[in-house]
């Protein structure tokens, strides 16, 4: 395969684009989507490793293929070293050719949680080494955890705190700031869900989450590394490794110093693509998907993150060139110079790259260079969820124009697990034929009227009825339309007496379902953490994914 064009695109890009996976969680308890489907996953993987194989694009310097496999060894040997430090590895025995997933580390929802069983069990079939990436690089967004209170008839939401929120610090650097609070959480939760869901996971789980904070001092990693024991003890064997780890790796500053020394060209094509998406899905909003990079003077803003060890909150990332160096900095007092252009050997800016750790700096991908760099140099596939997939449509729009080929092709796993509540089953669909059941008695009484019988045989109901029927049919002048319309709504208002029953128990229906749909809301959510189910629920949902 000759070598890919830069800024050029396979001729079908712009019509995925357009017509993008229409992928939605299930609705359904327990259901489970896969796009491709599970059994189409052996030839996608073959066709991925088979593309990656025949592609020999230069990252200036080092070849795809060298970079792949320069990747592979030193991740899974990470990954592994990492693993081994809070539970058994029992991967040895297999290959450097990887599958992977990943997610921040947080108290997710079961159907993100499926992701890792099944990233196991496809990696065991192939004879594969699977790899959860903790993405340790974002920043947690919420310090509280969503837990539904009340009863069963009047349930609300209720925002448990673990921890006091630290804006702008990623999961990496994010320490525990009120240890009784975080001590706590468990006890508090079961407090709130008590009526609701007896004895949780959380009651299980949180000594472990305690465990690993003393050892790691992390929030992140606590989270993560607890929640990788419980696989560990369900029989579920993968590795992990955080996402930090890989951003200090050799490939990974190969990976950095190509795209920043190709800044413009990646700065455009990056914009054009989110502006095309956009205005394909009419999306107003300047922030989603994600924002455009900025401009500012002549400094062209990267999609990385930086910070420093003394000041650990996210910055953006801006490079300019300056004569034969590339100035890279938050524009808020970090500054560093790598010696590369486009057209140069990136070997002495790799090297500057990984030595910026020594010097207490930072340099970490964003949202779509994470899964770019896991896709293309790592990987032989990657299993996202719904979100993720969505993200990377905008990853395969970038890649194509960027580097000039397509990136292998990804799936997409999620599943609805809902919390085991017995309610009423009730859909909106009945609330709003009650309204206009509400609204036809106002209108037409008359049919119900009809409906009843002892009243539809009473004379003076019949003969209001026969009146309205006479103003509808009867002829008259124009000038009579208001007349009309006066006759029609006098006897509306007669015949209520005739269905005062029916309206209040429609009235009362109106309530009983907007109370049901209410709670409904609160207690059909899929969202909820994994740890607040029971242990017998969750456990048996996740070993599904391994059958």
């Amino acid at each position: 395969m000759a070598e890919p064009r830069p800024g050029a695109e396979t001729p079908d890009a712009a019509a995925r684009v357009a017509a993008p996976r229409r992928i939605r969680a299930p609705h359904e308890n327990r259901g489970v989507v896969v796009d491709p489907p599970w059994s189409a996953l052996p030839a996608i993987i073959d066709a991925n490793r088979a593309q990656l194989e025949r592609c020999d694009y230069d990252f200036q310097g080092r070849s795809l293929a060298v970079l792949r496999s320069l990747a592979q060894r030193e991740l899974l040997d990470a990954a592994r070293r990492y693993t081994a430090t809070y539970r058994d590895v029992a991967l040895d025995g297999r290959s450097e050719r990887l599958f992977l997933a990943g997610h921040q580390p947080q108290l997710f929802h079961p159907g993100v949680w499926a992701k890792n069983f099944a990233l196991g069990r496809l990696a065991a079939a192939h004879g594969a080494t699977p790899i959860n990436l903790v993405v340790d690089t974002d920043a947690p967004k919420s310090a509280a955890l969503a837990v539904p209170t009340g009863t069963v008839e009047r349930p609300h939401l209720s925002k448990v705190p673990f921890d006091r929120h630290r804006s702008g610090v990623p999961f990496e650097r994010r320490e525990i700031v009120d240890r009784d609070l975080f001590t706590s959480f468990d006890r508090r939760v079961v407090e709130q869900l008590h009526s609701l869901v007896p004895q949780p996971f959380v009651e299980q789980f949180w000594p472990r989450v305690i465990a690993r904070a003393d050892a790691t001092g992390n929030l992140g990693a606590a989270f993560a590394q607890a929640r990788h024991q419980v696989e560990g003890d369900w029989a579920s064997a993968t590795l992990e490794l955080p996402q930090s780890r890989v951003c200090e790796s050799e490939p990974f500053a190969w990976f950095a110093a190509h795209l920043l020394a190709n800044l413009p060209r990646l700065w455009s094509t990056y914009n054009d693509v989110v502006v095309e998406y956009r205005r394909a899905r009419r999306l107003r909003s300047v922030n989603h998907p994600v924002p455009n990079l900025a401009a500012a003077d002549d400094w062209l803003e990267a999609p990385f993150w930086l910070w420093s060890a003394d000041d650990p909150v996210r910055r953006r990332v801006f490079a300019r060139q300056r004569g034969e160096e590339l100035v890279i900095s938050d524009r808020r007092g970090t500054e560093f110079a790598l010696p590369v252009g486009p057209e140069d050997d990136a070997s002495a800016a790799v090297d500057m790259l990984g030595q910026l750790g020594r010097r207490g700096i930072c340099l970490r991908t964003r949202a779509l260079m994470t899964t770019l760099f896991a896709r293309l140099v790592v990987g032989d596939v990657f299993i996202h969820g719904i979100g993720g997939g969505k993200y990377d449509e905008l990853t395969d729009r970038i890649a194509e124009r960027f580097f000039g080929f397509e990136l292998p092709r990804f799936a997409i796993l999620s599943a609805t697990l809902l919390l085991p509540i017995e309610q009423p089953e009730v859909h909106v669909e009945q609330w709003r034929a009650v309204l206009n059941d509400l609204r036809a008695t106002q209108f037409h009484p008359e049919r119900f009227v009809e409906r009843d019988g002892a009243a539809a045989r009473n004379p003076q109901a019949a003969e209001l009825i026969a009146e309205k029927e006479r103003w509808i049919t009867g002829a008259g002048e124009p000038e009579l339309a208001r007349g009309r319309c006066h006759g029609i709504r006098s006897a509306n208002e007669a015949l209520q007496p005739f269905i005062s029953h029916q309206r209040q128990a429609l009235e009362l229906r109106r309530e009983t379902l907007a109370r049901q749909l209410a709670a409904q809301r609160v207690l059909g959510r899929r969202d909820y953490s994994f740890c607040l189910y029971p242990e017998a629920e969750i456990r048996n949902f996740m070993l599904d994914f391994q059958a």
